[in-house]
């Protein structure tokens, strides 16, 4: 075990992955404090206020963990694509169809079906949803060679447009008054886990999910093709690989990861559906899933970093009076940055590539 992880860290991949995304996530964050200097604001004091408040109080603390759970999932929603190298950027599209069929199904059999199987019931039926709109993808680009990062794109449109439709119709709150949906009955809710807090049971399935999935990715046969795939097309097809088949599979096991970050903010923290709310939870999922490297497990890490990041933001308005907005210019920082680091990273590796070319060739 010990000389695995003597082996890993001795891989420049993973050195190269290690380095850049720290610089990364500190530049992010030291950007952000100097554009509070710019408003008078002390970056040092006010983070440390935060951090405190964070450290000190449990429910505080636990918010992180409930921060992360849906940013887990719309992680790896573009992290199991991303090991096929195909890139879907539809995943807040794809929390939206989950919101939808969670809050729909929810609303509709809460007062008939007991509590934790209407729950299992309800998570069923999201994954199937979002499976089915993802695989749609998956299935446009294996047949007909479209552009999976354009297609996913636009199909976020759609789901926004369809939310947004039933939000002014047949799913409108009973007064109708405003965009959203009645709250869905205690019976439908997941349970709390920790007394006092927010933090649900959909952090557990989390967790396990992403845990899931990377055995899937690497101790499995169809994962395999899925990394394949990944590496080379051409050669994964010419050692009989079905790269059509593994590319649908693939976008609807991202679908329904989508899907299923819209079932935990449902019935697990929102309680009901509401216009034009959690924009930013696919964006989000893709920054995690570089930042991770595409890894399931890194993901779950990577989810709770910038899920602490979003409660010391909050923290810092409430404590230290920066403004709401600065929440989001801090993840939005983190996020450019680690971006900015894989474009380096693949900068890096092909010049290490090249120069071992060279090498082998002058031997």
């Amino acid at each position: 075990m010990i000389n695995q992880i003597k082996t890993k860290f001795s891989d420049p991949d993973f050195k190269d992955l290690v380095v850049t995304n720290v610089v990364a996530i500190i530049a992010g964050i030291l950007i952000s404090g100097i554009m509070l200097l710019l408003i008078k604001i002390n970056p040092i004091e006010a983070f440390s206020v935060a951090t405190a408040s964070v450290m000190s109080d449990k429910y505080t603390f636990a918010e992180i963990l409930v921060k992360a759970t849906p940013l887990i999932f719309t992680g790896l929603a573009f992290a199991f694509t991303y090991k096929a190298n195909l890139f879907n950027i539809g995943a807040q599209g794809q929390f939206y169809i989950g919101t939808i069929v969670a809050v729909a199904i929810s609303l509709s059999i809460g007062d008939v079906v007991p509590g934790f199987i209407g729950i299992i019931v309800v998570m069923a039926l999201t994954i199937v949803a979002g499976a089915i709109y993802g695989g749609l993808i998956g299935l446009v680009k294996a047949k007909k060679g479209a552009n999976e990062f354009l297609i996913s794109m636009m199909s976020t449109y759609v789901a926004i447009a369809f939310m947004n439709f039933l939000l002014r119709t047949s799913l409108r709150e009973t007064r109708g008054e405003y965009p959203q949906t009645d709250v869905i009955p205690e019976s439908m809710r997941l349970p709390i886990i920790w007394g006092g807090t927010r933090l649900h049971l959909g952090f557990i399935l989390a967790v396990l999910t992403a845990v899931t999935l990377w055995l899937i990715l690497f101790k499995t046969p169809f994962g395999f093709r899925v990394r394949a795939v990944g590496n080379n097309a051409s050669a994964a097809v010419q050692a009989g690989i079905n790269s059509s088949k593994t590319t649908i599979i693939t976008f609807a096991i991202s679908g329904a990861m989508g899907a299923l970050a819209g079932f935990l903010v449902v019935n697990g923290i929102q309680y009901m559906v509401i216009q034009g709310y959690y924009a930013e939870v696919g964006a989000l999922g893709i920054g995690i899933a570089i930042l991770a490297n595409g890894n399931p497990i890194g993901v779950i890490f990577a989810a709770l970093l910038f899920g602490g990041i979003q409660v010391i933001g909050i923290e810092m308005t409430m404590r230290a009076k920066t403004p709401t907005s600065f929440t989001y210019l801090m993840l939005g920082c983190v996020t450019l940055f680690v971006i900015i680091s894989y474009y380096f990273r693949r900068v890096m590796k092909i010049n290490r590539d090249k120069k071992k070319l060279v090498d082998g060739v002058s031997k």
